[in-house]
């Protein structure tokens, strides 16, 4: 009895060592492998095959990277993965604007490209079917986004409003990084972008909030000059 088909991944990468690399590592953690060389490739075959994830270069000899992001996002929600040796913080901000799912720099090790990769994917799926779980487990962190009631180790929190805005975000980004733009557009409204001390002070009366026991692992990860992420 065969195994069934793992997801669909259109690789868009125009080095022909870096795409053999990724080909063979991704098959042989059971993926299945799409290529295209060239962005307008990649947009043709995003259409036709409707993969379940991209990983996308930025470098492309035909169009940019963003450009092609920014296409895919005028009819697509697939996660998109950003794979490229551009490592400003500008230009990671900038893409996980308009509309990645995540960043990574050339090189990346094995072991994160698969994590991030299953990150992606978790969060594509639950965009897709439009299901997001009433309770999350989170480590320590149980929320009931209901009764909008948290715990850490078994101690009710009481969160502020803004703090409780903060972390619903980061939650339904189930994993993947949240830019400081964009959390201050959820939590403070469409014209806070440049009001970033605001975020900076009340992520840090959350992250003592969540992290009741010193041995714990931080539950909120910093993605410097970029935003957040919620370790899941």
């Amino acid at each position: 009895m065969t195994s069934p088909a793992g997801p669909l991944i259109l690789l868009i990468e125009d080095d022909p060592a870096v795409a053999r690399f990724l080909q063979h590592t991704l098959t042989a953690n059971g993926y299945r492998i799409a290529m295209a060389e060239r962005g307008k490739e990649g947009l043709h075959l995003a259409s036709q095959q409707v993969p379940d994830l991209i990983l996308l270069d930025l470098g492309l000899p035909d169009i940019d990277g963003i450009e092609v992001l920014r296409q895919l996002r005028t009819w697509t929600r697939l996660p998109v993965v950003i794979l490229s040796a551009r490592d400003q913080e500008s230009q990671k901000v900038d893409a996980l604007d308009a509309g990645a799912d995540d960043y990574l720099t050339k090189p990346v090790g094995l072991a994160e490209l698969l994590a991030r990769l299953r990150v992606a994917l978790r969060h594509g799926s639950r965009l897709a079917t439009g299901v997001i779980p009433n309770e999350h487990t989170l480590g320590p962190l149980r929320i009931d986004l209901t009764r909008r009631q948290l715990w850490v180790d078994d101690l009710e929190v009481h969160l502020s409003p803004i703090e409780y805005k903060l972390l619903i975000a980061l939650i339904e980004a189930d994993g993947t990084v949240v830019t400081h733009s964009k959390l201050l557009r959820a939590v403070w409204g469409p014209h806070s972008e440049r009001h970033r001390e605001y975020l900076r002070v009340y992520m840090a009366h959350l992250r003592r909030k969540l992290k009741l026991d010193p041995t714990h692992a931080p539950l909120i990860a910093t993605e410097t000059g970029v935003g957040y992420r919620i370790v899941t």
